[in-house]
């Protein structure tokens, strides 16, 4: 299901976060490891031919293959359009916060325009082998569903259903489209549905079950008391509450 993982380094620690992230998980996977630079029009940046170089060493030290591409312009336009060839993109992450934003601009743009899915890595590589779902019973949340089902047939892992609601009565309610499709696919599964934000939900889940990877779908939802032009993802409110690598299913 992961057999192509696009990674675009820039120098950052957070890039290279997540291209251990994608060695690792390419290793699951037997994945070829698609690793880009993108340098900015006009500018110097770092030295991208060294860094691919680099990269292109530790791919084949982990017995996988790699694809270097090098592309000028804007990092989340050209990692986008070389996404469409590979089955997910990671990126890094700025670090857990409660306030302020988790990504930087090049992350928060992809996950909005991405047709892949778009993994967001912790700090650290994850051997992401137990599995939770943020899930809302939005369409992007059922997709979310689906891969992580596949996912977890693969590592052989209970799959952790968290769901924020004050109502529980109608919580259960949503997460039964979630239960149904699990017992169907014959997965394991725990249903966790609880009050507060789905951030803060999802944050005391993993803490509970020690959850190493999480999927969310990129649902958008207008904010409330802004303009209807600002939304807001779920999936980036969570991200503000968990150093796990995250499956952003668009």
């Amino acid at each position: 299901m992961f057999t192509r993982l696009l990674v675009g380094l820039d120098g950052s620690p957070r890039a290279d976060s997540a291209f251990e992230q994608a060695v690792t998980l390419g290793k699951r996977f037997g994945s070829t490891i698609i690793v880009g630079h993108v340098r900015e029009p006009g500018g110097a940046g770092a030295d991208g031919a060294a860094m691919l170089e680099r990269a292109q060493e530790r791919v084949i030290a982990a017995g996988l293959q790699a694809e270097l591409v090098e592309r000028e312009g804007e990092a989340d336009l050209e990692l986008a359009e070389l996404a469409k060839a590979a089955d997910a993109v990671l990126i890094g992450r700025r670090g857990v916060t409660t306030k302020g934003d988790a990504l930087g601009p090049t992350a928060a743009s992809l996950i909005r325009i991405a047709e892949r899915c778009v993994i967001v890595c912790g700090g650290l590589p994850s051997p992401m082998r137990s599995c939770a779902v943020a899930f809302d019973g939005h369409e992007t949340s059922r997709r979310a569903l689906e891969l992580a089902i596949r996912f977890a047939t693969v590592v052989e892992s209970t799959v952790h259903i968290a769901h924020a609601s004050d109502d529980r009565d109608a919580g259960l309610q949503v997460v039964g489209m979630a239960e149904a499709l699990l017992s169907m696919q014959r997965v394991a599964f725990v249903t966790h549905v609880e009050p507060g934000t789905p951030g803060e939900v999802v944050a005391r889940v993993i803490k509970r079950t020690r959850c190493d990877a999480l999927f969310v779908g990129a649902h958008l939802s207008h904010q409330p008391g802004r303009p209807s032009a600002v939304v807001v993802s779920h999936a980036e409110e969570i991200l503000r509450h968990t150093d796990i690598p995250v499956v952003i299913q668009p």
